[in-house]
């Protein structure tokens, strides 16, 4: 896909995946290694039936049990949904847009039938995603909904948003206690998102906005609707951060903070990467490591 100097590329394959977005060839989202069947790998990938993680893969809802796959190695809870590990079958396509389709028949745990839709569309100065869940069964379904974009950071880049409240995790990442948002750091004022220690917390009171203002000159907006969260994820060390919005909190679905469908209905969320060069003389060198 291509809109002016601004070019996003996608694997329907795997996950639905972005699995790059650059800017005169110059990386705003992490790129890909070439030959990577890994989600984890990619750009970015929509999250759904829901987002984050479900503590032990294992749930209650109107009053019967339900056991996910746990998909994410030896870690102990389900994480993500489906969408992210499953083919997306292409819909509609053209130069600046792409609709990517997602069936689930109500099976591996998840008894609902669902269809889900990715529509992706880039204009000269940003890439939009928009993201629904439509509930096919006959019945109430709990649902949610988010994106997962691996931002390229390094020394110079800054991150800045508002929230009320930030989730502190337990070792196994799961919510544990609701603070001040500024009780990990202040990210109300732009800050440096490099460091040696992990950040994987969501905020609540998220007003929707962040943004990241890199050290070439480029400014990142990244606008969501139908997201109350936002959650921050940052490897110690690594080259790159994620600002995931999101319609819940991890492990939401044990805490009554999940979204419920009921049959025939559609849940939506959108998100915007709106690109700024405020330094005109961006280089073209490539990738930034």
């Amino acid at each position: 896909m291509r809109a002016g100097a601004l070019e996003a590329a996608l694997s329907p394959a795997i996950g639905g995946s972005l699995t790059g977005l650059t800017l005169d060839g110059v990386d705003l989202l992490r790129q890909a290694p070439e030959g990577a069947t890994d989600p984890l790998a990619m750009a970015c990938f929509p999250l759904v039936p829901y987002a984050n993680r479900i503590a032990e893969g294992r749930f209650t809802f109107d009053g019967e049990e339900h056991r996910l796959p746990l998909n994410f190695g030896d870690h102990p809870h389900s994480i993500h949904g489906f969408g992210w590990q499953t083919n997306w079958t292409v819909k509609t396509t053209a130069v600046d847009h792409i609709l990517l389709e997602h069936d689930h028949g109500g099976d591996a745990g998840w008894p609902w039938r669902y269809r889900a839709q990715q529509d992706v569309r880039l204009t000269p100065a940003q890439v939009s995603l928009s993201l629904s869940l439509f509930n096919a069964s006959d019945r109430p379904m709990p649902a949610g909904l988010g994106f997962h974009p691996y931002f390229v950071a390094d020394e110079d880049t800054r991150l800045s948003f508002a929230a009320h409240t930030l989730w502190l995790s337990s070792p196994d990442m799961l919510p544990q206690q609701e603070v001040a948002a500024d009780s990990l750091g202040d990210w109300s004022r732009p800050s440096p998102v490099s460091g040696d220690s992990l950040i994987d917390n969501v905020y609540g009171g998220w007003d929707g906005a962040a943004t990241v203002v890199r050290g070439d000159g480029v400014q990142l907006t990244v606008t969501a609707a139908g997201a109350q969260w936002l959650h921050v994820y940052r490897p110690p060390g690594a080259a790159f951060f994620c600002l995931e919005p999101v319609s819940h909190i991890p492990d939401a679905i044990h805490r009554g903070g999940m979204a419920v469908l009921q049959s025939g209905e559609t849940a939506r969320l959108h998100m915007t990467i709106a690109i700024d060069r405020r330094d005109q003389a961006l280089p073209k060198s490539g990738r930034i490591a």
